[in-house]
């Protein structure tokens, strides 16, 4: 689980995963390709046709309070998308 930090679960992904049999991963910073392939293999059970990866730098913030303005900085972090063979499929819902 050091490799894989959340899945992602949003409008766009959800309909990649039903149309594209695509599902996107928050993973650690230092997990290459092949680490993320064999993390997503041994935790659901599936095989992983191609994986990509992309990082997100953090974005400047800043706001106005009472006591003048505040800067600040989200954080950054390494997105994967995982393209599954044909007929394997991931159901995040299944433990809800």
């Amino acid at each position: 689980m050091d490799i894989l930090l959340k899945p992602i679960v949003t409008e766009k992904m959800t309909t990649q995963g039903e149309d594209l049999n695509r599902y996107g991963f928050r993973v650690a910073k230092k997990a290459n390709k092949i680490q993320i392939k064999k993390a997503v293999e041994e935790m659901y059970d599936v095989t992983v046709a191609s994986v990509n990866t992309m990082h997100y730098g953090g974005k400047r913030k800043s706001r106005n309070t009472r006591s003048g303005v505040t800067i600040g900085k989200t954080a950054s972090y390494k997105k994967a998308i995982i393209t599954l063979a044909e007929g394997d499929t991931i159901d995040f819902y299944s433990n809800i």
